[in-house]
């Protein structure tokens, strides 16, 4: 069995690319084109969630009890981010549907990006490329700025981004 070097941040969104795709068929090289990370850290990155128990042995199947329960209970610990400086960017978070219909703030949490369209506090996607592919994917985007909400959300945002998010994974 390979040694497990622990998770990273991509590995996160990778995981939610997976679960973006519902019951569609994918291989590992439409994962690494949709998201701009190379084919090698895709297999590697599926690797290590196998062994870290949030993906089945086949490489396909997702655990979504795991999932869920890392997302509630260790994902904020394990990847937390403190909003930073005000910068122009793509909405995360509450900012960023479908949280920001029930959440109104002045506050607003943004990832990085030349092209965006709204100013606000800074976060740090969980790979550079996450902006880049949000555009193409408004599920994946979605799961992923409910992942930034349980990052830097206080807990009416955390737990209104974990119902949301087992909805959206366990209705496929």
């Amino acid at each position: 069995m390979k040694k497990h070097s622990g998770m990273r941040p991509h590995d996160i969104a990778i995981l939610l690319k997976i679960a973006s795709k519902g019951n569609q068929d994918w291989f590992m090289k439409d994962l690494a084109y949709e998201l701009e990370i190379s084919a090698s850290e895709i297999s590697e990155s599926i690797n290590r969630s196998v062994i870290a128990g949030l993906i089945s042995s086949d490489k396909k199947t997702l655990n979504k009890l795991a999932l869920l329960d890392f997302f509630k209970s260790g994902l904020r610990y394990v990847y937390p981010q403190q909003p930073g400086a005000l910068v122009r960017g793509i909405a995360t978070a509450h900012s960023a549907s479908p949280l920001n219909s029930q959440i109104i703030s002045e506050e607003r949490f943004v990832w990085p990006f030349a092209k965006g369209d709204i100013r606000g506090q800074a976060i740090e996607p969980l790979h550079p490329k996450i902006p880049d592919a949000c555009l193409k994917d408004d599920n994946f985007y979605e799961l992923i700025a409910l992942i930034d909400a349980i990052r830097v959300g206080k807990v009416r945002e955390q737990n209104l981004a974990i119902e949301m998010i087992k909805k959206r994974i366990s209705s496929d």
